[in-house]
């Protein structure tokens, strides 16, 4: 307390004990893929597409990442992590080797001159090599500069294409860690002409198969699936291209089973995101029947499958291309948080830039799929292509429909993150009321929009914080106990209208 020492009148600034809550983010996406360019294992928020194919390259023909974040932005999606993966994009992001001499503009002659591979998969859109005069005078002597990103990572100076102890290839083979040299087309090397600096092409190493340890990564490392442990914003996990590399023969039916039971853990250890898994492709009604009740087999609150794939327009050929709906439903929950809240069930809201199915779907192959939690896409017409589908893939009743799952994600995270002020204040009376007051008007707020069941407060909520959760043992022991209970709004499935004759003039009793 201040010491008032001379009279007079004092202004203070006091704190009110109000912290309001806020509500944390619902519709951040993190996605798992290959691209054409941009940085390995290392989660990078990507806002919008323009930012994407900046900072990771456009399309690429058999795969699929760069598709499903383009659907995940065009159906309403606001933000994303990219998880670039190694290897499997094949040839279409390495420049063909013995491509990389020395320009004629920039003082070369246009021959062979170092046939560039990194050592690392991945690498090559990061790394560059630049040819200089050599520090000493030496005749027909360079400097070869390895740069990442524009940074000069390794150097060697006063080297030579001739046989002896500087001979470059050697050189580099003895003391680089991150590129190797080759003879081009069965060429030697070439001696670049002195006082020319260019840039010369990387080849990368040619893809090997892609492990599924690679999907799930190392949370230590920050490898994989494992590097989203350290971003709490993510709310939704997929991997689109899983399905491509199983397609190219990169991964089989165990590997993709074990990658998307990954996905579900780490969604599970989080507890506060979901994950949009995608079948095989080409599956018809009752072999995805099949594939769900004997392989994918998996029980769990904390993941969401969808079915069929999606048929969309390829921007960059203009061909009609087949390509898996996780990124479509993922900007589909963006959308439908953005527009009617988190409560909403992301189900009957048209996907937008699908122009057909890989496979047709009736009322009655839906109903053998709708129990096992499998949720179908379906067309209908003069109403366009619609998500007609809101399950997890759990058994437990309580945890059957999509928005409850992430509704109560929503509060708990919001609840986690605005309440930190309470650890270490004097646990008394005080301290229960000033938490009732504050965990209630977030709780309120909440019950207003929509998002909980009840005519009244007192039904859709209650907040508990006394000496009868909180005795005196327990406040001995340093513990705090609020008790929280929410009644979510649960979407109405099944819509039935009971249609019945009546005589003439009869009225329905009230």
């Amino acid at each position: 307390m201040a010491n008032y020492l001379a009279p007079g009148v004092y202004v203070e600034e006091v704190s009110s004990g109000s912290r309001p809550i806020e509500g944390v983010g619902t519709a951040v996406a993190g996605f798992v893929g290959f691209a054409e360019k941009g940085p390995l294992s290392q989660p990078t928020l990507i806002t919008n597409w323009t930012q994407f194919t900046r900072t990771f390259g456009g399309f690429i023909e058999g795969v699929y990442l760069a598709h499903s974040v383009y659907a995940f932005f065009l159906n309403g999606g606001g933000s994303a992590y990219i998880l670039r993966l190694a290897g499997g994009t094949g040839e279409n992001t390495a420049p063909p080797l013995g491509e990389a001499a020395i320009p004629a503009a920039a003082g070369g002659d246009g021959r062979p001159a170092f046939a560039v591979r990194a050592l690392a998969p991945g690498a090559g859109d990061e790394l560059t090599v630049s040819v200089a005069d050599a520090g000493e005078a030496a005749d027909g002597n360079f400097r070869l500069d390895v740069l990442r990103n524009g940074k000069v990572e390794e150097s060697f100076d006063n080297v030579t294409v001739k046989r002896g102890p500087n001979n470059v290839a050697a050189v580099v083979a003895k003391q680089s860690k991150l590129i190797t040299l080759e003879h081009t087309r069965g060429e030697t090397l070439s001696a670049p002409r002195k006082d020319t600096t260019t840039a010369l092409a990387i080849r990368e190493p040619a893809p090997g198969p892609v492990l599924a340890s690679a999907y799930v990564g190392d949370p230590i490392e920050r490898t994989g699936i494992g590097g989203f442990e350290a971003i709490d914003e993510i709310t939704m996990v997929l991997a689109p291209d899983l399905m491509s590399a199983h397609q190219r023969g990169q991964i089989d039916g165990d590997g993709v089973k074990a990658v998307q039971l990954a996905m579900i853990a780490h969604c599970e250890l989080m507890s506060d995101r979901v994950a949009i898994l995608d079948p095989p492709p080409g599956l018809n009604s009752q072999q995805m029947r099949d594939w769900r009740s004997d392989v994918a087999g998996y029980d769990s609150k904390y993941a969401a499958l969808y079915w069929p794939w999606v048929q969309t327009l390829d921007p960059a050929t203009g061909n009609i291309i087949t390509v898996p709906p996780s990124g479509q439903m993922a900007g589909i929950w963006g959308r439908s948080d953005e527009t009617r809240g988190v409560h909403k069930a992301p189900a009957n809201e048209v996907v937008r830039g699908v122009v057909g199915l890989q496979t047709s779907i009736s009322r009655a192959e839906q109903e053998l799929l709708n129990p096992l939690g499998v949720n179908c896409i379906r067309a209908f017409p003069g109403q366009g292509i619609r998500v007609w589908g809101a399950r997890t893939l759990s058994s437990d009743p309580e945890w059957r429909y999509i928005n409850v799952r992430r509704l109560f994600n929503y509060v708990e995270e919001s609840i986690l993150q605005g309440t930190n002020w309470v650890v270490f204040e004097p646990n008394d009376e005080y301290l229960w009321t000033a938490v009732r007051r504050v965990v209630g008007s977030f709780l309120q707020r909440i019950w207003r929009s929509g998002a909980l069941a009840g005519r009244s407060a007192a039904e859709a909520y209650y907040v508990k914080c006394d000496d009868e959760n909180n005795p005196p043992e327990s406040r001995d022991a340093g513990h705090l106990f609020i008790e929280i209970g929410i009644a979510p709004v649960k979407p109405a499935e099944f819509v039935v209208f009971q249609i019945s004759q009546m005589p003439q003039g009869a009225a329905l009793e009230e």
